[in-house]
């Protein structure tokens, strides 16, 4: 089966640094547009960041400056640099295919400490 797979998170103090990656199986990562997305208790599902299979990036403006999306092909991942994390940023952060969305897995839960 072709799965992706979060990991990475954490807790943090505010001001601090994460890194977030999504390991895909069968190429997925190279092939689609992968987004990251992350979902607050009680909060809707929103995208944070977007790498397209050319390498085009786009940003949510709360997080503008901040994160960074980027990807190795060769190892099949799509990672999330998080910089000067804010408490508002604590939610379980998943990734997935816009176009083609797969089953929500866990995520990682990622906590800013203030």
């Amino acid at each position: 089966q072709v799965q992706l797979v979060e990991s990475g998170g954490g807790l943090v103090q505010a001001g601090g640094s994460l890194r977030l990656s999504c390991v895909g199986s069968g190429r997925i990562v190279s092939i689609n547009t992968v987004s990251w997305y992350r979902q607050a208790p009680e909060k809707q599902r929103e995208v944070v960041a977007s790498i397209t299979s050319g390498g085009g990036t786009t940003y949510a403006d709360s997080v503008k400056g901040r994160f960074t999306i980027s990807r190795d092909n060769a190892k099949n991942t799509v990672y999330l640099q998080m910089n000067s994390l804010k408490s508002e940023d604590t939610a379980v952060y998943y990734c997935n295919t816009p176009r083609y969305i797969r089953s929500w897995g866990p995520g990682t839960q990622v906590t800013v400490s203030s």
